[in-house]
């Protein structure tokens, strides 16, 4: 019945993997070089930068299972279940780790944007926190409302 729909969605998250996987290999490797050139007294945080956005990609990799899961969950008609609610839990957690490790990261880029007289990189970061941001607080009332929905669905069954 939804498998159009969701088979859309799937290739989407595909879809979406690829541009952050592409950045993982090629640009971040070249980002952390460039924040050691821009502020040498911080070079040494080049490594920990680096890791902390190979770190992030890994969450949103994550946050991309997760959200297949969900997927899943529809074409199968169990979206009304516990295990729907723990993947909006799940995604919900990862949005907020990578906003929280972008507010962490965010002294750094400011100083790269500085350096460089780029702006723009800190338009990004922020940019990257609020949507995560969003994220996490629609991933949290989808789970209050799912929550719910299946407490209202269970109090049904008991009194038929």
């Amino acid at each position: 019945m939804m498998k159009r729909e969701t088979l859309f969605l799937k290739v989407t998250l595909v879809i979406m993997a690829l541009p952050i996987l592409a950045l993982c290999i090629f640009v971040v490797p070249l980002v952390a070089e460039f924040l050691a050139e821009l502020v040498p007294n911080l070079a040494f945080l080049q490594y920990p930068f680096q890791i902390g956005l190979y770190v992030a990609a890994l969450i949103y990799f994550v946050a991309l299972y997760q959200t297949l899961k969900l997927l899943t969950y529809i074409d199968r008609d169990t979206a009304f279940s516990d295990a729907s609610v723990t993947v909006l839990k799940n995604i919900k957690l990862c949005a907020l780790i990578i906003g929280t490790l972008f507010v962490v990261f965010m002294p750094l880029i400011f100083m790269m944007g500085d350096a460089d007289d780029a702006p723009g990189l800190i338009v990004i970061g922020l940019g990257i926190i609020f949507g995560c941001m969003v994220i996490a607080v629609f991933a949290a009332v989808l789970q209050k409302l799912l929550q719910n929905a299946i407490d209202i669905k269970s109090e049904n069954d008991l009194t038929v």
